[in-house]
């Protein structure tokens, strides 16, 4: 029986990035070692989309209580920002508009609670007929169980589970790409 790769595959040209709720009063209440890994993959992911040409989408969920996007991915703000009292990034009326506007089928999704705002807005991905890839080393919860319930819900309902270089590789398809030499650059830096 053939397998529909297609589902598995990232194509750049039909990606945007995507970064859930990554606020200041949140962060205190995540394991700090496991915050910072994730905090680098998805720095790792803004600064490899922006290479590419990817767009790159943020969500704060309600900013006036739960702080904003957090000082270390300001520099994600000249992207679209959008605020949001829906868990679900999808409930956000000016954020499906901006998606929408996008017209990319694909989505790879980072940032936080896995099991709250990050889960509810892959469903809701789903349900739109779009293609979530839920980027596992760069979305986290305060908890192991609800991090690791979470991934396993959206590999069932769906979802692709990657990684933040299986997606950059997938996304650069070839090291003849002109980007190759900046990102090689940025892949150096990184520590996994």
């Amino acid at each position: 029986m053939a397998t529909d790769l297609a589902h598995f595959e990232l194509d750049r040209e039909k990606t945007v990035l995507l970064v859930v709720d990554v606020q200041e009063k949140l962060v205190p209440n995540l394991p700090q070692q496991v915050y910072l890994r994730t905090l680098a993959n998805i720095r790792f992911l803004t600064d490899c989309a922006r290479q590419l040409g990817v767009p790159v989408m943020v969500t704060e969920q309600y900013p006036k209580g739960l702080g904003h996007t957090v000082s270390e991915l300001k520099a994600v703000d000249d992207e679209k920002t959008f605020a949001k009292v829906s868990f679900s990034c999808c409930g956000e009326p000016s954020f499906m508009e901006h998606l929408q506007g996008l017209k990319r089928s694909q989505v790879l999704v980072t940032g936080m609670e896995a099991h709250v705002c990050v889960y509810q807005t892959v469903l809701g991905l789903l349900g739109l007929g779009l293609q979530p890839h839920l980027v596992r080393d760069a979305v986290i919860s305060r908890g192991k169980v609800d991090y690791l319930n979470a991934l396993e819900l959206a590999r069932a309902a769906g979802a692709t589970v990657t990684t933040a270089e299986t997606a950059l590789f997938q996304l650069m398809r070839s090291s003849a790409i002109p980007e190759f030499k900046a990102i090689s650059a940025l892949l150096k830096e990184r520590t996994p």
